[in-house]
C-alpha cells in the first residue's frame, strides 16, 4: 500500500499544481482582458469626443463660409435711384408729381428694369418721407439687406 501511495501522491500533486496554475493563469488573463477593455473604452470615448468636436468645427466652418459668401453677394448688390419732379398741365390746372425710379444691380449687371412710381406732391410735404414710403428696394421693404447696400446713386 505504501508503494501505491508513493505512486499516486506525486500524480495528485502534479494534477493539483496544474489546476492551481490554471486558475492563477485564468485570473491573470481576466485582469489583462479587463485592462485591454478599459483602454479600448477610453480610446473609443476619445475618438467619439474628437469626432463630435470635428463635426462641430466642420459645421461652424461651413456656416461661416456660407455667411461670408452671402455677405459678399449682398455687398455686390446695390440700388440705383433717380428722382425728379414732373408737371402736367391739364386745362386750367397744374399738377406737380414726384417721379421715383429704382433699379437693382448686381455689380454692374442690372437685375431689374427701372421701376417707376409717380406720387402727387402737395405743398409742404416732406419729399424724403414720401419717397421712403413708396420705395420698393428700400431698407423698410428689404429688412434683410443692410442700409449701406441700399444706398445707390441718387
Amino acid at each position: 500500500m505504501a508503494e501505491l501511495l508513493w505512486l499516486i501522491l506525486p500524480a495528485l500533486a502534479a494534477v493539483g499544481s496544474g489546476i492551481l496554475s490554471y486558475c492563477v493563469m485564468q485570473a491573470r488573463l481576466e485582469v489583462a482582458l479587463a485592462k485591454e477593455r478599459e483602454d479600448l473604452a477610453e480610446s473609443r470615448a476619445a475618438c467619439d469626443a474628437q469626432k463630435r468636436t470635428m463635426n462641430d468645427t466642420i459645421r461652424a466652418v461651413e456656416e461661416g463660409t456660407r455667411r461670408k459668401a452671402l455677405d459678399e453677394f449682398l455687398g455686390d448688390l446695390r440700388v440705383e435711384e433717380r428722382r425728379y419732379t414732373r408737371e402736367r398741365k391739364m386745362l386750367f390746372m397744374n399738377r406737380k408729381s414726384l417721379v421715383l425710379e429704382e433699379r437693382m444691380y448686381f455689380r454692374n449687371i442690372p437685375l431689374s428694369n427701372w421701376v417707376e412710381h409717380e406720387l402727387p406732391v402737395e405743398e409742404g410735404v416732406d419729399m424724403d418721407q414720401l419717397v421712403r414710403s413708396v420705395a420698393i428696394f428700400s431698407a423698410r421693404a428689404l429688412p434683410s439687406a443692410s442700409p449701406k447696400l441700399l444706398n445707390g446713386a441718387a
